[in-house]
């Protein structure tokens, strides 16, 4: 008679420590691993891959998590791309979810693909009121939008606020926010909070109504590019020679000016030519948050903060790294609610079981098992 434990055995999923030079954020972090624990999933986290986001290891223990080897996880998930190296440690048929940038690095989802990896790129997860709470690319943009403005606090040589002091009275600054999707949206937010007095600018009329909703005008070009997806279509050469004109103009009033404008897989739009930055009283300060794809200003020099014609250009390359923290867990419950949509109660235990007739499923993966997708009634 068979004595041995008939006990179902548990999926893993492995939390790797980020080796993308400055990332310091986590993929999950302690609260959520409890979480996963009590659907009955098992959690494997690589020793110190907490630290940057001041997580230490005992937390981890603490919240019912392993501290191991990731790698072979049923599950690995992750913040940045994997490296070749790290591709090279995922077993076929593993589960890998993060940000995988399937639109611009080809070779790596190549090379996922080559592996035998199913992978789940959290930027292609469809902006849909379903899929709000896995939404990344919407938690991570709050932090950056944030961020952004007390970095152009920092460098200007102005205040934000209007003060009244026996010296007499400073005017507050006026800060532009150029782009406003939910990065532009919170720092519109933070900048009115800071004293500024706040103006947004949109290719998409749709969204002056959000604009307002924060106390900021509206900049009303008279130029419309409503895309798909919640994302501005790019525009033709002559809206393009237009808006610059028109911007260039109405730039040239403002102390701080904030551009988050992406084209997903495109360079970025330029918004702020050299003729604009040099038309803006000296002192001013540009924060181009789209240099990781050319950046939106002429001048900007992607990582780097720069000062010409008097005015300091600054464009930092992943912003939300330096506000791991609350970063982490922001993108952390991002992940699990991707997680918890792929699992499925089997006999007794959860099992990773993918319904590729999902919206959210079938267009966040990016590199799928051909067989697992003919089972489940989807196209490979």
């Amino acid at each position: 008679m068979n004595t041995e434990s008939t006990v179902p055995r548990r999926t893993t999923v492995g939390v790797p420590r980020e080796s993308a030079a400055g990332e310091r954020r986590v993929a999950l972090v302690p609260k959520v691993v409890e979480k996963l624990r009590s659907r009955g999933v098992e959690i494997v986290v690589e020793a110190g891959a907490g630290l940057g986001a001041l997580i230490p290891d005992e937390l981890y223990t603490a919240a019912g998590a392993t501290i191991g080897d990731p790698w072979s996880a049923d599950a690995v998930v992750k913040v940045a791309p994997p490296t070749a190296e790290e591709v090279g440690r995922l077993r076929p048929g593993t589960t890998l979810i993060g940000f995988l940038a399937p639109l611009t690095a080809a070779e790596t989802i190549a090379s996922l693909k080559a592996a035998g990896v199913q992978a789940f790129a959290m930027e292609a997860i469809p902006r849909i009121s379903r899929a709000q709470s896995m939404d990344a690319l919407s938690s991570q943009g709050n932090v950056a939008g944030y961020k952004a403005v007390l970095l152009a606090a920092e460098k200007s040589t102005r205040f934000f606020p209007m003060l009244t002091t026996a010296a007499g009275t400073v005017k507050p600054a006026t800060a532009l926010v150029l782009g406003v999707g939910v990065a532009g949206l919170q720092a519109l937010a933070t900048a009115k909070r800071l004293g500024a007095r706040t103006t947004g600018y949109d290719v998409r009329p749709e969204v002056a109504d959000q604009v307002r909703s924060l106390g900021a005008q509206w900049l009303d070009l008279g130029i419309e590019a409503v895309g798909e997806g919640g994302y501005a279509r790019e525009l033709t050469e002559d809206e393009r020679a237009e808006q610059q004109k028109r911007l260039e103009e109405a730039i040239t009033g403002f102390d701080i000016v904030i551009t988050t404008a992406n084209v997903p897989g495109r360079k970025a739009p330029t918004l702020v030519t050299a003729t604009a930055v040099q038309g803006m009283r000296p002192g001013s300060v540009v924060v181009d948050l789209a240099g990781e794809s050319g950046g939106n200003c002429e001048l900007t020099e992607p990582g780097e903060t720069v000062v010409k014609h008097d005015v300091t250009i600054a464009s930092p390359l992943n912003l939300p790294a330096t506000m791991p923290e609350h970063a982490s867990e922001l993108y952390s419950r991002n992940v699990s609610a991707l997680l918890e949509l792929m699992l499925k109660d089997d006999d007794g235990a959860v099992a990773l079981a993918p319904d590729w007739k999902d919206e959210v499923l079938a267009k966040s993966c990016v590199t799928r098992d051909v067989a697992d997708a003919t089972v489940n009634g989807g196209d490979a």
